[in-house]
């Protein structure tokens, strides 16, 4: 296992950033790019729940500050699994986006279990950018 702890993973969206920003910190939107909760997501009250193979999970954006899109997961057991992300604006006049997502790893995670879930938010991160395209 390396030393690194996280990685960022980056992608430009032809889209201002206030415009990525408000799609993709919009929890009802989530399923159509975010693979990870794509059977759908659910309010209570003003809580937004996803089913997972360990049962319902909680997923809540934590700052209201402009291309700030940090949010947590957490799990039936308690965890908290932090997900810092951002929206930039590049471009002439800040007429493009670039989205990063750090990806942290976890616990026990080996090289390729870590490189997986890079590659599966590339991915949600490809989708995003088709969806505002």
């Amino acid at each position: 296992m390396s030393e690194t702890s996280d990685r960022r993973v980056s992608i430009t969206i032809d889209r201002p950033a206030e415009e990525v920003s408000a799609f993709a910190g919009d929890p009802a939107k989530l399923p159509r790019w975010a693979s990870g909760l794509a059977t759908g997501i659910r309010r209570e009250g003003d809580q937004w729940f996803a089913d997972s193979p360990m049962g319902a999970i909680e997923v809540r954006f934590v700052s209201d500050e402009p291309g700030v899109l940090d949010h947590e997961v957490v799990f039936p057991d308690g965890t908290v699994n932090h997900n810092p992300m951002r929206v930039l604006a590049v471009g002439e006049h800040g007429a493009a986006s670039e989205v990063v997502f750090t990806v942290q790893r976890r616990d026990g995670m080996t090289d390729e279990q870590f490189d997986e879930d890079c590659a599966t938010v590339l991915g949600d991160l490809q989708k995003l950018r088709e969806l505002l395209s």
